[in-house]
């Protein structure tokens, strides 16, 4: 995913990617500091059925309150592509697949749907139904209402947040513009009956049963979609539906009625409701959640934890910290196109990660140097032996990095970037960059601007600057390279707004498509490879992988971390 949830140090990375899938570890987990990040386990089960298994010493009622300094773009369902939206989505909408966590495993499971059938030549997909179900206001859900969700995804200049496998993969998914443009009339997906949908592909996407956990394949009735109104008044499948909604403020949800507890293989409806609310001062709240005074004590903060505060957890506060993995990986792009792959060379050898790690309050709670394009928590990773100077780690070499400049005749050669001017930690890391990097005989630009400026102008891959654009970073929407790779480095993603290093290689292209179509054991090693090969293009300097760590309340039971999200599982949680 291109989004990521806030951390405390969000400043520093930026505007981040990710939904996505790796494994979880249950916490609370012994806050140890210096664990490393899982190796990804995955796993299919199609013959999963509701209900849910119990949570161990799991009681009815009560209110979780969840705070959070970050605040979700929308909760249109088309639109979501923000892990916090769409971990907390779970809990509203239900989708045809979904993942479920077992003992450390992200398990694909059947949810409103089973997990599909591929034909022979791999470019259509047959779903039916597991049940009945019924929206919150008692209405039945059918299957013209999933068509139509996938058919509202195509208008992406309405919902230009939500993910675009479908605009890729999907028969003409390059020509429909949804129904409001296109009318409703759609080649790639059909209905049969009462309980069948078919999707047809323009390519092969072997991970489709996995993209189909989306909350843009939540079911939406075409009679009651509102068009851009319905990220304020929605529809629920899930255990809660929306009670109060104040925009970038606080969203109330109450229980839902007409949800079925038999059919759902991963959902719980343990508390009475849940009690969102954004914009608070995260480190101010995180001291509140610990000191669990009151009502608080049923509360939770889903930002990584303040460096500050890790003196509280080590002095006897330790059950109160929940640790996980997350699927993200953190870097500082460079534009292929714009910098000769020996003046990228010359920007790794001198890039301070060490500083910059320092500046950004980064700790090994949160953050592990990453060496790799796939995290260790995404099924593919490898771990080899880090290319020159993609390290992670160390102060950089100024004098050798300008030897590199010198000899490539390219001395004086001009680095430029965007930054938050208002905040700062990017003032501090972009301060220490800009040394680093004058010293090894840069030219050195970095260009102010104002955060609500910001977002725009990483966006923009024509603007006049040569690095640090968005993404500034990934995070797995499921646990494969699958949604990595054509996502990252296949030359549409330079359009999609979701490149790294901004390549446009037909070769690459074709062998990133030959990998996607294998299947999954195969594929699996063959990410790996083309991880090193990739990194070794000097794409990007790679920083850290993200991990998890968030703070609970005192009653607050069944807290762990969704590694598929490097977000709080919100589905299991209960008030003690």
């Amino acid at each position: 995913m291109r989004r990521l949830r806030t951390t405390v140090v969000v400043g520093a990375v930026i505007a981040l990617a990710a939904v996505g899938c790796s494994p979880s570890k249950s916490g609370p987990s012994g806050t140890d500091p210096t664990s490393k990040i899982g190796a990804a386990e995955t796993a299919m089960d199609p013959d999963a059925k509701g209900p849910a298994p119990e949570v161990a010493g799991a009681k009815k009622g009560g209110t979780l309150t969840v705070y959070s300094q970050s605040t979700p773009n929308t909760f249109d369902p088309t639109d979501v592509y923000y892990v916090d939206s769409n971990e907390i989505g779970k809990l509203m909408w239900r989708t045809p697949t979904q993942i479920a966590l077992r003992n450390g495993k992200a398990v694909l499971v059947p949810d409103m749907m089973d997990l599909g059938t591929k034909s022979a030549d791999g470019l259509t997909w047959t779903f039916k139904t597991k049940g009945t179900f019924k929206y919150e206001d008692g209405s039945e859900v059918k299957i013209e209402d999933f068509a139509y969700a996938i058919k509202r995804s195509f208008a992406h200049d309405l919902f230009s947040n939500g993910p675009t496998y479908q605009l890729t993969y999907f028969k003409d998914g390059d020509k429909y513009k949804g129904p409001w443009a296109s009318g409703d009339a759609y080649s790639g997906v059909e209905t049969q009956g009462t309980d069948t949908l078919i999707i047809h592909l323009a390519k092969q996407f072997n991970d489709l049963p996995w993209y189909m956990t989306f909350p843009m394949f939540t079911p939406i009735p075409k009679a009651k979609d509102t068009k851009d109104n319905y990220k304020n008044k929605w529809i629920s499948t899930g255990p809660y539906m929306l009670d109060s909604y104040t925009p970038g403020t606080q969203l109330k949800l109450k229980k839902n009625p007409n949800w079925d507890a038999g059919t759902d293989a991963v959902r719980h409806q343990y508390v009475d409701g849940w009690d969102f609310k954004w914009g608070v001062d995260d480190v101010a709240n995180q001291k509140q959640v610990l000191a669990s005074a009151g009502a608080d004590a049923a509360s939770l903060n889903y930002a990584n934890i303040d460096a500050s505060l890790i003196p509280d957890i080590e002095g006897g506060k330790k059950n109160q910290l929940v640790q996980g993995d997350s699927p993200c990986n953190i870097v500082f792009q460079m534009d292929t196109r714009k910098i000769p792959l020996e003046v990228r060379k010359a920007i790794a050898k001198a890039y301070p990660y060490d500083q910059i790690w320092q500046a950004a309050g980064l700790n090994p709670y949160i953050a592990e140097p990453s060496t790799t394009i796939l995290p260790p928590s995404v099924a593919g990773y490898k771990k080899y032996q880090p290319i020159a100077d993609l390290t992670g780690e160390g102060k950089g070499d100024p004098e050798g990095a300008k030897k590199l400049l010198e000899a490539a005749g390219k001395l004086g050669f001009e680095v430029s970037w965007y930054y938050d001017n208002t905040k700062p930690i990017p003032q501090q890391t972009t301060q220490i960059r800009k040394e680093a990097l004058e010293k090894a005989g840069f030219t050195v630009k970095p260009v102010g601007v104002t955060t609500a400026e910001l977002r725009s102008k990483l966006s923009d891959y024509d603007a006049p600057v040569n690095t640090g654009q968005s993404p500034a970073g990934w995070c797995s929407d499921w646990p494969t390279g699958g949604s990595w790779f054509p996502v990252l480095f296949q030359s549409h993603s330079i359009s999609d707004g979701s490149s790294w290093g901004m390549l446009s290689d037909k070769q690459l292209d074709s062998e990133i498509d030959s990998v996607a179509n294998l299947p999954g054991d195969e594929s699996t090693k063959k990410w790996a490879e083309l991880d090193e090969k990739i990194m070794g293009m000097y794409i990007a300097i790679p920083r850290y992988y993200d991990k998890l760590a968030f703070v609970v309340g005192t009653s607050v039971g069944g807290a762990e971390g969704d590694g598929t999200m490097g977000m709080p599982f919100f589905c299991n949680m209960y008030v003690k």
